[in-house]
This record gives C-alpha cells, structure tokens and sequence, in this order.
C-alpha cells in the first residue's frame, strides 16, 4: 500500500518549473507548494547566518516576499534553491547590517536541526565559545564557513550563491578557519583529547 501511495505521488508530481510558471501566472497553491519545499533549508540558513530563530522566520518570509516578486527574473541558470539562498544571504546581510550586535542565542543549533549523535557530546562551554567565535568572524568569512562547514554546501554551491569565484570561496573558508583556531587556541588541549 505504501509504494502505491508513492507511485501515485510521484506520478503526479510538478516539475519545479510548472511550478514556477503557475506562480508566475498567479497560482497560490504553487507558490505554497514552492514555499513548502524550499523554506526548510532557506530558514536553516538564515538561522546559521544570525543566530537568532526568531530573525531567521522573518528573513526567511522576506527571502519568499522578494523572490515571488522577483521570480519573473529567474532565468533558470542555476538551481531554483541555489537563488533562494542567494536572496536569503542578501536579505541577512543587509538586514544585519543595521543590527549592532547579535542578540544572546535564545535557542541552541541542536534543537534547531539536529546535527546527528555526534554533536550530543560536545561540550557546552566549547559549542559556546565555537558559537561566538564563529560570530566573530567577518561577514564574508561566517557566511563561508556556516555555508560550508555547518549546512554542507558545495564551494561551487557557495560560489554560485554568493556570486563568487570557486578559489575565492576555498580561500575565505581557510581564512575563516584560521581565525577560529586562533581565537579558539587556548582549547586547543581540550579538542585533541
């Protein structure tokens, strides 16, 4: 019974660009469907980027508000998701550019998106102090290294999101790396054992 239903789901599943041509022509319930499908990993991204889940909702509505007004634009040469994150990226950025400091994490990463059985061990003193080190970094070194380290994209991926050469991205990743072992230097003892 169960691979009848996903058959029957998969048959009658909308390609992403019927999708995109429905809410082009003014269909709610393929804007949803789009919504639906992308907004996870858009709000999993603007929750890495600042930090704070209560931001992370309303960047990822403003990530749907400007690519749903802008999705006439959307040529198709890359991945649907892979111009959402670039919006999202954009609208973090400059949203936190008025921000003059991150607020307290109200809200752990682990409850957000479980990370796996590995993370349950860590250390709480060394997830904080990785945490605010990370946020410590430039804002092209964190989104790298979050992009990269933490929601696992590609550098091509991050390249392309960020309208970047491949090298580029591969060096800002070393580089934001570097600063976190110096600024975490002293922990070094501990993150061997």
């Amino acid at each position: 019974m169960a691979n009848t239903v996903v058959a029957f789901q998969s048959a009658y599943r909308v390609s992403e660009p019927d999708l995109i041509a429905r809410v082009l022509a003014g269909d709610r319930i393929a804007a949803r469907e789009l919504y639906d499908a992308h907004s996870p990993r858009v709000y999993r991204l603007a929750f890495r980027l600042t930090g704070d889940a209560d931001l992370a909702r309303e960047f990822t509505q403003d990530t749907f508000v400007r690519a749903f007004a802008q999705l006439a634009r959307f040529r198709g040469d890359s991945a649907l998701s892979t111009w959402l994150h670039r919006i999202t990226v954009t609208v973090v950025a400059n949203a936190m550019r008025k921000v003059k400091r991150f607020r307290e994490r109200e809200t752990d990463l682990e409850d957000v998106h479980p990370l796996g059985s590995d993370s349950m061990g860590v250390d709480p003193v060394l997830r904080e102090r990785l945490h605010r080190a990370i946020d410590q970094l430039p804002e092209i070194y964190r989104t790298t290294v979050i992009m990269h380290d933490i929601e696992g994209y590609t550098h091509t991926e991050i390249a392309e999101v960020l309208g970047v050469a491949e090298g580029t991205c591969k060096s800002r990743l070393s580089q934001a790396r570097a600063q976190l072992r110096t600024a975490l230097a002293d922990l070094a003892p501990e993150l061997e054992s």
